[in-house]
């Protein structure tokens, strides 16, 4: 089975939708499997790695959840739409998007190859925007929106300017969507992690450097996954229908 061919158990047209990109790996994973575990319909985006995406799929089938993988480049407009059609096609509509989709880029400003800055930017800017225009038309009412920043949008470390500058561009664009959506009944937050347990955040990190960002927040440790699935699902879910417009840094205590 390939994650691009439906792979879910029959279910009632109420039943409530998620659209989660970057779904396959990481933080992403553990959001859709969290949300299939809260009874919602999930369609897994992913960008280039299947399998990664079959896995997730398979696990939440597994488990007795609804979830298909749909292939998307979440910069591009007319491929987005085409997931959010499929969505629709598969499961009847769509209440929850969350945009985890991201590229991270490590490099003093000085430094940093441009072209780098520019991928980087178009998969965290504007894939973040190409995402966030479909749920603003698609979302029925009592849905949540659902987008990704970084607390080190607050931190400020080092190296970190490219990647920081895209991510304050998702938390204004959040901020103001969720005032554009007034009068619809749908929720618009962002979530800023700060240091997770992810392939992305070991990649390119001695264990010296690893090992002083887990001691950073005063809990000291490394969030896991599934302690951000856990906020994501929050917000997405009953109980954080009157968190409205926020950022919430869900960082184990950072500045």
């Amino acid at each position: 089975m390939t994650p691009n061919h439906t792979a879910h158990r029959s279910s009632p047209a109420t039943a409530r939708v998620a659209v989660v990109t970057g779904g396959s790996r990481g933080i992403g994973r553990a959001v859709s499997g969290r949300l299939a575990r809260d009874g919602l319909a999930v369609v897994v985006n992913y960008a280039h790695d299947a399998s990664a995406a079959e896995e997730t799929v398979s696990a939440i089938t597994t488990a007795g959840g609804r979830a298909i993988g749909v292939p998307a480049d979440v910069a591009d407009e007319d491929a987005v739409a085409a997931l959010f059609d499929r969505t629709e096609r598969e499961f009847g509509g769509v209440d929850v998007v969350v945009n985890c989709a991201g590229r991270l880029a490590l490099s003093p400003i000085a430094d940093l190859d441009l072209e780098v800055l520019d991928a980087l930017h178009r998969t965290n800017i504007r894939g973040a925007f190409v995402t966030a225009q479909q749920a603003a038309r698609r979302l029925r009412a009592g849905g949540s929106f659902v987008g990704f920043s970084t607390s080190v949008v607050g931190t400020r470390f080092p190296a970190y300017g490219a990647y920081a500058a895209s991510k304050a561009a998702v938390e204004s664009l959040t901020l103001i969507l969720a005032r554009e959506l007034r009068g619809r009944d749908i929720t618009v937050n962002t979530v800023a992690p700060g240091p997770t347990a992810t392939d992305l955040f070991f990649e390119g990190k001695t264990d010296q450097e690893i090992d002083r960002l887990a001691k950073t927040p005063p809990l000291e440790r490394l969030g896991t996954p599934e302690d951000i699935a856990q906020v994501v699902a929050f917000l997405a879910g009953p109980a954080g229908r009157w968190v409205n417009g926020q950022v919430l840094r869900a960082n184990g205590g950072m500045v």
